[in-house]
């Protein structure tokens, strides 16, 4: 039987293609700068994002804190959403790699009123406080919803008319622009960098990227080599990310309509209630209305060879991806309807 996995988009195998392009990858060292690979895909990646330059890195993390380092000076503050995954989700390497400190406002749904982040923001002329170096959004968020172009623009408005750089979470940035109808050159004309992962989504085993000035990148190339991200022989890496790029982006909609026919189906089993409107990309949140055992659900998935993560104050997560086809949704549907009618 085949192994669904809906623990996240992160557990995709590398495509055939992939796989390919990863052993015959021309390569060269990339701490020279010379990885024609890696090249083209910093370049291809800088155009699609609408930047200047772009950067390959290891990890989603390690480009979100790269950018952190690299905008701020020690003793700054970033204001953040307090929901968001620099804030829950990167061990606070926010306070030990870039020695700044985040200041949280309250989310709806993922956005932030842009009025509240304007009264936060503060210069340092108080010798008591500290000095706001960097705004950051994320979009899509991790809550599987996707910010509206209008509340980015207007947080960019406040931004710009502060003299605060913004830098954009944009894992999932091409789920974004799909659920929006738009290039992903629409979302990030409203900041100054973003970083978008290769290996959510889109299949790539490795990789994410992150996309700025000229300048911002040539700074953020010395601080990559100071963390320990200068690789060598990369182009084994970039070849699977180029086609996440050019040809995995465009097909995240396949994921979306999944996702959505997944919690539609969900949706009519008692006991468990969804938000059919926050199903906007590729990840299906749902709730238990009732105190159900978590382990022995687990174990439910477990038998009928589906991987998932358990549910976390009654609340579950699955999420869709490249190998899990509209073929497979009924085979799920039928653990939980079974489940929750015989628990």
């Amino acid at each position: 039987m085949k192994i669904l996995d809906l623990r996240s988009d992160t557990v995709t195998q590398p495509t055939d293609a992939m796989r390919q392009a990863m052993a015959q990858a021309i390569v060269g060292d990339d701490v020279y700068g010379d990885d024609p690979t890696v090249i083209a895909l910093e370049q291809a990646s800088a155009s699609r994002l609408g930047k200047e330059a772009a950067l390959f890195v290891p990890t989603g993390t390690f480009g979100n804190q790269l950018a952190i380092l690299t905008h701020c000076q020690r003793g700054n503050e970033v204001i953040v959403g307090d929901d968001s995954h620099i804030v829950w989700h990167e061990a606070g390497g926010s306070a030990v790699i870039g020695g700044v400190q985040l200041r949280t406002l309250e989310s709806h749904l993922g956005q932030l009123d842009p009025a509240a982040i304007g009264r936060k923001i503060r210069y340092g002329i108080d010798i008591h406080e500290p000095k706001t170096g960097l705004i950051c959004l994320e979009n899509a968020h991790s809550n599987g919803r996707v910010i509206p172009l209008s509340n980015m623009q207007a947080i960019w408005q406040v931004a710009q008319s502060k003299g605060i750089p913004l830098h954009l979470d944009g894992a999932r940035i091409f789920n974004a622009a799909t659920h929006l109808g738009v290039d992903a050159k629409e979302i990030t004309q409203y900041c100054d960098t973003v970083m978008c992962c290769l290996s959510k989504g889109l299949a790539a085993p490795v990789g994410s990227i992150l996309a700025g000035t000229n300048d911002f990148i040539s700074r953020a190339r010395r601080l990559r080599k100071m963390l320990g991200g200068g690789l060598r022989q990369a182009g084994v890496l970039a070849a699977p990310g180029l086609i996440a790029l050019n040809e995995m982006s465009l097909r995240l909609g396949q994921d979306h309509a999944n996702a959505q026919a997944l919690a539609q189906q969900l949706s009519r089993i008692d006991g468990i209630e969804i938000d059919l409107a926050s199903v906007q990309i590729n990840m299906v949140w749902f709730r238990f209305t009732r105190d159900i055992n978590a382990a022995a659900l687990t174990a439910a998935f477990a038998a009928a060879q589906i991987k998932v993560n358990p549910p976390e104050e009654g609340w579950m997560r699955l999420v869709t991806h490249w190998q899990i086809e509209h073929a497979d949704l009924e085979r799920i549907v039928a653990v939980l309807r079974h489940f929750m009618t015989s628990n």
